[in-house]
């Protein structure tokens, strides 16, 4: 008997039935920023994809703290608060596979992400990426597509059973071995060109072999998207834009797989523009991360130089300072990322593109200092020209009575900006925006 179409591969169909739709897949777990998601999706009439990457949520807790059933019980709880119907709401596991145990044999890490794809499975995550593309401890040097393949089987089976052990509907899957690094390059002379169409046909029937030979025939009918270079990156301070030319043949290629389409990993701070022809172009999954939580950070230091305007310095959260402190005294998630002098590590830990800060949100010290910002300023007035001054696309709004002036409402509306531009883009009503000064979150 034929399953119903979950909301997801509704998507996927209308896309290869013509219609000019996709999905944007924010790769985030704070909560303003969910929040600003919620807020973007509700009024675009979209769905909203959220995804928790492998180092993110593992079995273990990874960087949030939280395993994958504690993760979806924190966003569904946030979905509640807000009002947003659960019903469009679908989870996804991002680079689920031995990403996080490479340092060890093999066996070791295939058994961890074994574990790891259950949990997320067993949780209700809906998109599995499954990424076996990095090399373990005893690996040679260079993976076939044959053995990424095989590991990527092993982990589809572990999903099938939890999935059905946990009594929800079965998952769709992401493959893929031409994965832009998570989070940007270091620099983008490590970027590549888009994948050849030739690579990408490989890897389309090295999987298909292995899923059929592992009798899952069912899931490999569910494999909606795969994931390549379509030639689009970003390191700390530059961007590489999408070409459509450059990009042309590897989108004729999916053209001619019928319920398919490709997956789009590290799309921050594309122009809309290129976002509307990525989709086109059969691109129809588009990530984004650090550009949501960039936007975060550009919205809290905004606030933090309203807040030195309006009181005095030992009423001040000093967020931005405590921010750094933390980050000097824990540097594992920015060090290897920021290379040069001290004056200009400083510079890309703040502002960075590849905003290497998101890590520290949630750190007791820094998670202080924000609610402290907040109280300081939700407590007073914010005049009318320190708005227009630090957050201009704000004051715009709250000019027109759109906005209100918490900290909470002008964060949540500089962030859903940038959101904005991809639910647009993955909306068959929607065009992109020309004129700056009309709201679009």
């Amino acid at each position: 008997m034929n399953q119903a179409l979950s909301p997801i591969q509704q998507v996927i169909k209308a896309h290869r039935r013509g219609e000019a739709v996709g999905l944007y897949s924010v790769c985030c777990s704070h909560p303003i920023v969910l929040s600003a998601a919620m807020r973007v999706a509700q009024r675009h009439d979209t769905l909203l994809l959220v995804e928790a990457t492998s180092n993110q949520v593992d079995q273990f807790g990874g960087y949030t703290g939280m395993n994958p059933a504690q993760f979806r019980d924190y966003v569904h709880r946030l979905a509640q608060e807000r009002g947003f119907p659960l019903e469009r709401l679908v989870l996804g596991g991002d680079h689920l596979g031995p990403n996080a145990w490479q340092g060890r044999k093999a066996s070791e890490a295939m058994f961890h992400a074994e574990t790891l794809v259950a949990a997320y499975a067993a949780a209700g995550f809906h998109k599995i990426h499954l990424d076996c593309s990095m090399r373990c401890a005893d690996d040679p040097a260079t993976l076939d597509d044959a053995i990424v393949a095989e590991r990527a089987v092993r982990l589809a089976r572990v999903a099938e059973a939890a999935a059905q052990q946990a009594s929800h509907p079965p998952p769709v899957y992401v493959i893929g071995t031409e994965v832009p690094v998570p989070g940007g390059e270091s620099t983008l002379l490590d970027a590549g060109a888009p994948t050849s169409p030739q690579a990408a046909e490989r890897t389309l029937e090295v999987h298909c072999r292995a899923f059929l030979d592992a009798g899952l025939h069912a899931a490999w009918r569910r494999v909606i998207a795969m994931v390549v270079q379509p030639g689009v990156d970003f390191d700390h301070s530059h961007i590489q834009h999408y070409d459509a030319a450059q990009a042309a043949r590897l989108s004729d290629f999916v053209a001619g797989r019928p319920g398919l389409v490709f997956e789009a990993h590290s799309t921050d701070y594309q122009r809309e523009s290129s976002l509307h022809e990525m989709v086109r172009d059969h691109f129809a999954i588009l990530k984004v991360g650090p550009a949501a939580t960039f936007a975060l950070r550009e919205g809290l230091l905004a606030l933090c130089q309203i807040e030195d305007e309006l009181l005095p310095p030992e009423q001040s959260s000093r967020l931005m300072q405590v921010l750094d402190e933390v980050m000097l005294a824990k540097p594992e998630h920015w060090r290897k990322h920021y290379p040069g002098s001290s004056d200009e590590q400083r510079v890309m830990r703040r502002y960075g593109l590849s905003d290497r800060c998101r890590y520290y949100w949630g750190e007791a010290p820094v998670a202080a200092a924000v609610e402290r910002l907040c109280a300081n300023l939700d407590a007073v007035e914010i005049p009318l020209p320190l708005l227009s001054q630090h957050l201009p696309e704000q004051y715009l709004d709250v000019l027109q009575g759109q906005l209100g002036t918490t900290s909470r409402e002008l964060l949540e509306h500089k962030i859903g900006r940038v959101l904005a531009q991809y639910a647009r883009a993955c909306n068959r009503n929607a065009a992109p925006a020309v004129n700056s000064a009309v709201s679009i979150c």
